[in-house]
């Protein structure tokens, strides 16, 4: 018995050595000051990432391992012999290897970006998009009238800004001046911007820069989560209810639903209101996933209606009315309120089906499949009489495919994300308009390639460069007048020519181009309180298609518009700095300074050219040209913490561009622009915050001079007469103001005044100021119930 009592005691002390290392899963960097727990028996790694347990005793344990910013590791072990272990962490809590950098994002990048956050949004959320994002310096907007709008960022809009919504780029005939984007800001935590070419990863779209809608990312706990608001709107005597909710679960399962809806009636200018400039709105987005660190999958669906009146105002029947009121702002179809939205108005839903899934895998990186199905429906309805009068002039439906591949591929000093994509686009114009179709039917095919290579010289200095090719093809029919045909492209075209019926040609335009992109990028950050980016990139387009098949009256813009076959793909050279100084001037001051250029051979340029006085109205005609182009500024950022309440923001824009080829300043150029704003806020316990804001446009002097000439019966006599349709209008100064508090614990109020002083005023950037002002005061109340 002595003897077995013995050899028992012997085994039960035996010891062991447990060593090991803790290193990052994304790019294996070992892991300096991670916690190792076994049992009651804690070890700390040295700067090689090591540990070392001398004397753990024979038995089964639970090993933790923990670092800060990471998840903890956890795994039961049985020690019965030496043992070297190999231990992976999380080292990254987001998904921070994509090129966003909201937040706690923790990878530095050298792309220009500014971050709209969910404050801003909520404080804004009954504006649309563009409204919300002209906040931001250098991003203005582009309208057609009070209710359409679509974002400008460094003078360029259209296809040369992607919008990227959850992840899916947008398609929805954004080539015209009046297709506003169609997004519900409400679904959204965090809108980026990054100015500038220099997201390769995003398309070759992106000239101007990309839009970034980034919804809620799903807690990792089990939780309900979500809001309802309400929302009241003096100008149009309308309203706004939004809700949200959010089911996630422990094992990293989840599910969000939301919508809302907005309705306004006419709305109101100094001393009047406008008739037919009513709005209808409702959305509707609905997603379910798992997202656990290894692999996961979401698909998602998000739809949106929009219907917009048109100021009647801005179709004039005939070449007098139109001249006395671009010349005279002689007032039309004013002061009679109504909700009821007539022609013309444009009517556009769109949808968006998304699946995604991805995996990761120790050694190999990280894989992503994305698929994404888009519907975008256009209805736009001109003044028409008897049995057309219910009939849509235009009737556009964009099917939209798309699918990527990406891998992400992550080490110590370095990463490389690549990916492959294509895409097929089917335009269908309804033939029941009875109209000339202003976009023909097309087929379009995308494919294309990226890579994008960061390394990190060193912790001050870091570098990137990307390489993108994309190939597109249009295949087209469409109807040309012969004399047209024949003057512009019998003779470079004769491949397309199909078949002459009556005085109309079809032809067949089938188009491929190749598209070679590239941008550089540097980020130096020599000390916390100074921070350098420089990109250089060089980005080629495919035409769009309004540039390239735009044949006839767009109704929302009131204008005729006229595409060009010759046009070939736009090239441009885009270089942006942006320097960011932080100084101890009483709680804080940080100042930045984002100058850029843009220089182009084969500028997209469209241009007022002729004014025509149709069956259907008086309209100016629109064409596409391409021009040599340069276009350069300043976008300077500054906030200054006066208290620890109390905060100053500044932003000031100024930019210049030119047609190098007509030696004449280009068109719809953004003014000069400053904007201050001071906000004091007690963050506990009711979140208190009042803050005044002065927006400065100044009236821009560059333009070209494009006035028409118009002939019309005055006095029983045929006179000819000259409209202004160059002059800009003059600057301004507008006031806003908003206050919020929560009420109770789950009860946010928010109270905001646009336009305090109801100053009239009329923005350049308006493509219908020539008939009407920019809207009157506007008191916005909006109750938030938190659950």
């Amino acid at each position: 018995m002595l003897i077995f009592c013995g050899s028992v005691f012997t085994s039960a002390q035996k010891t062991y050595t447990v060593e090991g290392t803790v290193q990052d899963f994304h790019d294996k960097a070992m892991l300096e000051n991670a916690v190792i727990k076994i049992g009651s028996f804690t070890s700390r790694t040295n700067k090689e990432g090591k540990f070392s347990f001398d004397k753990i005793p024979a038995g089964k344990y639970t090993l933790i391992a923990q670092h800060p910013d990471c998840n903890d590791y956890t795994e039961n072990i049985g020690v019965d012999r030496d043992i070297h272990l190999a231990i992976t962490l999380e080292h990254h809590t987001g998904d921070i290897e994509t090129i966003t950098l909201h937040g706690s994002h923790k990878s530095k990048g050298s792309v220009v970006m500014k971050t709209l956050d969910k404050a801003d949004i909520e404080r804004n959320s009954t504006e649309n998009l563009g409204n919300i994002l002209s906040k931001i310096s250098g991003v203005a907007v582009l309208k057609t009238g009070n209710n359409i709008t679509k974002p400008v960022i460094h003078g360029l809009y259209g296809s040369r800004i992607s919008i990227m919504n959850n992840g899916v780029k947008m398609a929805e005939q954004e080539w015209g001046a009046e297709h506003a984007p169609n997004v519900d800001v409400n679904d959204f935590e965090h809108i980026d911007v990054i100015k500038g070419a220099s997201a390769l990863k995003y398309g070759n779209d992106g000239v101007a820069g990309v839009v970034l809608l980034e919804p809620l990312l799903p807690p990792k706990k089990d939780t309900l989560m979500g809001n309802v608001k309400l929302s009241g709107i003096s100008n149009g005597r309308g309203g706004e209810i939004s809700a949200n909710a959010l089911k996630a679960w422990k094992n990293q399962w989840f599910v969000k639903a939301g919508g809302s809806y907005k309705k306004l009636g006419d709305l109101y200018i100094p001393h009047h209101t406008l008739q037919n400039t009513g709005a209808e709105v409702n959305s509707f987005n609905f997603s379910f996933g798992n997202h656990s660190f290894m692999q996961g999958f979401d698909i998602s669906y998000n739809g949106i209606n929009q219907e917009f009146g048109i100021y009647k105002g801005a179709h004039l029947g005939n070449n007098y009315d139109a001249y006395m009121a671009m010349n005279f702002g002689q007032p039309y179809f004013l002061d009679d309120f109504s909700y009821d939205i007539g022609n013309p108005k444009q009517n556009v839903e769109h949808h968006i089906i998304k699946l995604s899934a991805y995996k990761r895998f120790a050694d190999f990186g990280k894989i992503t499949f994305q698929y994404s199905f888009q519907l975008n429906r256009r209805k736009e309805y001109d003044i028409r009489k008897g049995d057309l009068k219910d009939i849509p002039s235009m009737d556009l439906r964009l099917i939209t495919h798309s699918a990527s591949l990406t891998h992400l591929l992550e080490r110590a000093n370095w990463s490389l994300e690549s990916g492959i994509s294509a895409g097929f686009q089917d335009n269908y114009p309804n033939p029941a308009t009875k109209a000339r179709r202003l976009i023909p039917d097309y087929y379009r095919y995308d494919a294309g390639v990226f890579s994008v290579f960061k390394y990190r010289f060193s912790p001050v200095l870091n570098a990137e460069a990307g390489i993108r090719y994309d190939f597109s093809r249009y295949d087209a029919y469409k109807y040309y007048d012969a004399k047209e045909w024949n003057d512009k492209y019998a003779s470079v075209f004769p491949q397309f020519y199909v078949q002459k019926n009556d005085s109309r040609i079809l032809a067949r335009p089938i188009f491929d181009y190749h598209n070679f992109s590239a941008n550089i990028g540097l980020n130096y950050k020599p000390s916390k309180d100074f921070d350098l980016k420089f990109n250089f990139s060089r980005i080629s387009r495919t035409p769009n298609p309004a540039e390239l098949f735009a044949d006839g009256l767009h109704h929302s813009a009131a204008i005729i518009e006229k595409g060009d076959l010759r046009i070939r793909q736009e090239e441009v050279y885009n270089a942006n700095l942006s320097l960011t100084g932080r100084l101890n001037v009483l709680k804080g001051l940080q100042i930045e300074a984002n100058p850029y250029i843009m220089f182009s051979d084969g500028f997209i340029n469209q241009m007022p050219v002729d004014f025509q006085n149709t069956t259907r109205g008086s309209f100016a005609v629109w064409e596409y040209q391409q021009v040599k182009a340069r276009i350069y500024g300043i976008d300077a950022d500054a906030q200054l913490n006066i208290l620890d309440n109390l905060k100053w923001t500044t932003g000031f824009s100024a930019l210049r561009g030119d047609d190098l080829t007509k030696n004449e300043p280009l068109i719809l150029m953004m003014p000069m622009n400053l904007r201050n704003s001071l906000e004091f806020k007690l963050n506990k316990p009711y979140n208190f915050y009042l803050r005044l804001e002065n927006e400065n446009v100044f009236k821009q002097n560059r333009f070209p001079i494009r006035d028409q000439t118009v002939q019309f019966i005055e006095d029983k006599e045929l006179v000819t007469r000259v409209i202004d349709y160059s002059s800009t209008p003059a600057a301004y100064s507008i006031f806003n103001a908003s206050i919020g508090a929560d009420l109770f614990k789950n009860l946010n109020l928010n109270f905001r005044i646009n336009n305090i002083f109801n100053k009239e005023y009329r923005e350049y950037l308006n493509r219908l100021r020539y008939y009407m002002p920019e809207s009157g005061r506007n008191v916005v109340l909006t109750l938030k119930y938190n659950f």
